[in-house]
């Protein structure tokens, strides 16, 4: 059996009893119930991924993955191919928005290369390339089926030795110019919307720019006539090798019961590949945010998540998981730390 299948497999059902003991819990802490909203419904969730009533709060882990796409060579992006690589020494060197906002929030930033075009030699980045770049989605597929196999396995790898290492949570992040024209078209495979509805500005293009997107992404659904039944099959022919990494560390997490916080539209459609794969695996998401890519609404619907931020990000590498994460330490340190009423010599309702 295969890692992926042996994951998939691995993958079950929220706990209930734990949901309903920290429900209880919420009940009797001193405050009326359901007074502090969406916080006690996270950690409820919480609960029911970890199976603890009062789940601990442990390392925290934004997995960011790079990879390159073919498809740039149509126009598609307002920034060149090569600041893919350029950011990935960024990560590495502490500068980039997520390294900020992961210090911030107290977690560690885990960079691999998945599929980055050109040869990688930074200390900091894990080497874990299936090959130098997807292929032109316009005009093929991104990769091989094997190909799309080995970025899962990948992903999945990855996560697992973070969660190993002491892991809680885990945020997924991308670095990839040109990704949110694959994000596209997985978004556009999976709803069955027009290219039209399921593309935004990614980087900043211009009208020009977004016409020649649309077109990208019809011509690969044309050429590629991926199976929406498939997660593999349109990872494959329509993805990106990040992309995949992050759908591998999904399930990972999920197979583990550790709550992994979806960033935007790129990890979106990652997720949308994880939940196609294994539909059990979205019990364990939990949206970061909705970024202001019109799509990312639609993916959020199909995978029926909420998004605990709504703060016109559009960055990617993981910032709005990075945020987040602070929310997910509060519901849990409100689940653990606060006082019940009898505990505190407080009077309940009757």
């Amino acid at each position: 059996m295969s890692l992926l299948e042996k994951t998939v497999l691995s993958i079950g059902e929220l706990d209930r009893k734990a949901m309903a003991e920290a429900r209880a819990r919420q009940d009797i802490l001193t405050k009326p119930a359901g007074s502090l909203g969406v916080l006690e419904e996270l950690a409820i969730r919480v609960a029911g991924i970890t199976g603890e009533s009062r789940p601990a709060i442990g390392d925290k882990v934004i997995l960011t993955m790079a990879g390159d796409h073919g498809v740039v060579d149509e126009g598609v992006s307002a920034f060149p191919a090569e600041v893919t690589v350029q950011m990935l020494g960024n990560f590495v060197n502490g500068g980039a928005a997520i390294n900020v906002l992961a210090r911030h929030v107290g977690a560690r930033v885990v960079v691999a290369d998945l599929g980055v075009a050109a040869p990688i030699s930074l200390e900091g980045v894990i080497d874990r390339k299936v090959r130098p770049g997807a292929g032109n989605i316009a005009r093929g597929p991104a990769m091989s089926l094997d190909e799309a196999r080995a970025a899962l396995e990948a992903g999945i790898e990855i996560a697992n030795r973070e969660i190993d290492r002491g892991a809680r949570l885990i945020g997924t992040g991308d670095m990839g110019i040109g990704n949110t024209t694959p994000s596209s078209a997985i978004l556009a495979v999976f709803s069955g919307l027009p290219a039209e509805k399921a593309v935004g500005r990614g980087t900043g293009i211009d009208d020009p720019g977004w016409k020649r997107k649309v077109d990208a992404i019809n011509r690969a659904i044309e050429v590629n006539r991926p199976d929406p039944r498939d997660g593999l099959d349109v990872l494959a022919k329509v993805g990106g090798l990040e992309i995949g990494g992050l759908a591998g560390s999904i399930l990972a997490a999920a197979a583990r019961r550790v709550p992994v916080l979806i960033d935007g539209f790129i990890s979106g459609a990652a997720a949308l590949v994880a939940y196609r794969i294994q539909p059990r695996s979205r019990g364990f998401m939990i949206a970061s945010h909705q970024s202001v890519e019109p799509g990312h609404r639609v993916m959020l619907s199909l995978l029926g998540l909420e998004p605990l931020l709504k703060m016109n990000l559009r960055l990617g590498e993981g910032t709005g998981a990075a945020l987040a994460m602070s929310l997910v330490d509060a519901a849990l340190k409100i689940q653990s730390e606060m006082a019940t009423f009898e505990e505190a010599g407080v009077s309940n309702k009757d």
